[in-house]
């Protein structure tokens, strides 16, 4: 079983966070949240969450995956936060996967593992790159870095994740009894 961990900073978004958690454990992955700043963790819509752990005890040789809710001002402070950084560069120097989505691709970009191509909710990208910017796909995959575009694509972005990590039957069975056929 992959081991996933989300890490939450305050402002996150609560689509995105709560929706990558669930289809990830529905398609039985173990995911582990973390939160930057204590174990309690407000969301963009004030939405109190408490976290598994704190950012500072998770390492990047337990984890298969770290992938980033966006969110404003969540993936700015993903962004700013030194240990979130050197665990996506651990992570990226071990060529396991990361990931984010929305705005999070940011702190991608600040860890320095943002690869040529990703994608990020459109707009933001002129805060990340222009260079590379896809705009036509909901989920976008540049060697160990997996993104995606927002709210809503967050169902597929989980489901490629799931797929990846857990085969495609399972991709299969969760995406019909999600009735994601939108992705």
């Amino acid at each position: 079983m992959a081991k996933v961990c989300i890490p939450l900073a305050e402002g996150f978004e609560d689509i995105e966070a709560i929706t990558l958690i669930d289809v990830l454990r529905r398609g039985g992955l173990d995911v582990v949240t973390a939160g930057v700043g204590g174990d309690v963790v407000v969301s963009a819509h004030n939405v109190k969450v408490i976290a598994d752990t704190i950012i500072e005890e998770i390492e990047a040789d337990k984890f298969d995956l770290v992938v980033l809710p966006g969110g404003l001002p969540g993936a700015t402070n993903l962004a700013a936060s030194n240990e979130v950084k050197a665990l996506l560069k651990a992570m990226d120097e071990k060529g396991k996967y990361v990931g984010a989505i929305c705005a999070a691709p940011i702190a991608l970009k600040e860890a320095g593992v943002l690869k040529e191509k990703y994608t990020a909710y459109p707009g933001w990208e002129e805060n990340i790159r222009l260079e590379g910017y896809v705009s036509d796909k909901k989920v976008v995959e540049d060697k160990n870095v997996l993104t995606s575009k927002g709210p809503a694509t967050a169902i597929c972005f989980g489901l490629e994740i799931v797929k990846k990590f857990a085969g495609e039957e399972t991709y299969n069975q969760l995406k019909a009894g999600l009735l994601a056929d939108f992705c």
